[in-house]
């Protein structure tokens, strides 16, 4: 018997979405907070991950049974996360809704199967100064379903070391997002590369990046100095205009 799949739907997924308004909601922007929980049969096999406006929050590691923030900031509230005994059980009606979407596409009906063509993009983190450590950012978008292979590559030979890859996580519009880090330090004449496949595709999705229009330190540091000199002196120019107003004004009356 081959590998069941779950027809046009892909994953199966719980979703838990609460709005949060400030007093004046017709005033105020509306923020979403969302948790959602998705199964099926390519790795990961499940996922979790809450978020807020479409940013992650935390993730749950299946794997090591446990909560992870996507910054260390929010470490302190992973203690407040949706329990274990809750994830499994969630998990558990997920796989059973799975099982019936699967055998409903394999009886009665094979229809397509939903998928996206991932979108990718690398980028800095910090401003590009060559010689100086930095992070490459390989943002990927459009993936449907939340299963996909990503892999880093220096002049096509494989990088392993210093990357850091979280969990797949869902985003508003039914679709899902992946970031990966990659520490470096740019040298001229570099090519890197992030490439993306999903278990059952053929084809992969490959983004390039080479070191453009970097910023040399000291180029860097003098335009910061000119610019915090430019205020000081718009900000001393100010002061006096108003003085003088204040002045003129004080004399009037």
């Amino acid at each position: 018997m081959g590998p069941r799949r779950c027809g046009w739907w892909g994953p199966a997924a719980l979703a838990f979405l609460w709005g949060a308004a400030a007093a004046k909601a017709q005033e105020d922007p509306v923020h979403l907070f969302s948790e959602v929980l998705f199964c099926q049969e390519d790795y990961p096999f499940s996922g979790l991950s809450q978020t807020l406006d479409d940013e992650q929050l935390f993730w749950f590691d299946f794997l090591g049974d446990a909560w992870h923030p996507h910054l260390p900031d929010f470490q302190p509230e992973v203690q407040n996360r949706t329990s274990k005994e809750q994830i499994e059980q969630q998990n558990s009606i997920c796989q059973q809704v799975l099982d019936i979407l699967t055998n409903f596409s394999d009886t009665y009906v094979m229809m397509p199967e939903a998928k996206g063509i991932p979108q990718v993009e690398i980028f800095t983190l910090r401003p590009l100064q060559l010689g100086t450590p930095n992070t490459l950012i390989c943002s990927v978008t459009n993936i449907f379903p939340p299963s996909a292979n990503l892999t880093w590559a220096h002049h096509d030979q494989a990088v392993t070391q210093g990357v850091s890859t979280p969990q797949i996580y869902p985003v508003q519009v039914l679709d899902f997002k992946l970031f990966s880090y990659l520490e470096v330090t740019p040298q001229e004449g570099d090519i890197y590369s992030c490439t993306v496949r999903s278990p059952r595709d053929k084809f992969s999705t490959v983004a390039f990046w080479v070191p453009k229009d970097p910023i040399a330190s000291e180029l860097l540091e003098n335009i910061l100095c000119g610019v915090a000199f430019g205020l000081g002196i718009l900000f001393i120019i100010t002061g006096v205009v108003l003085t003088l107003m204040a002045r003129a004004a004080s004399k009037t009356e």
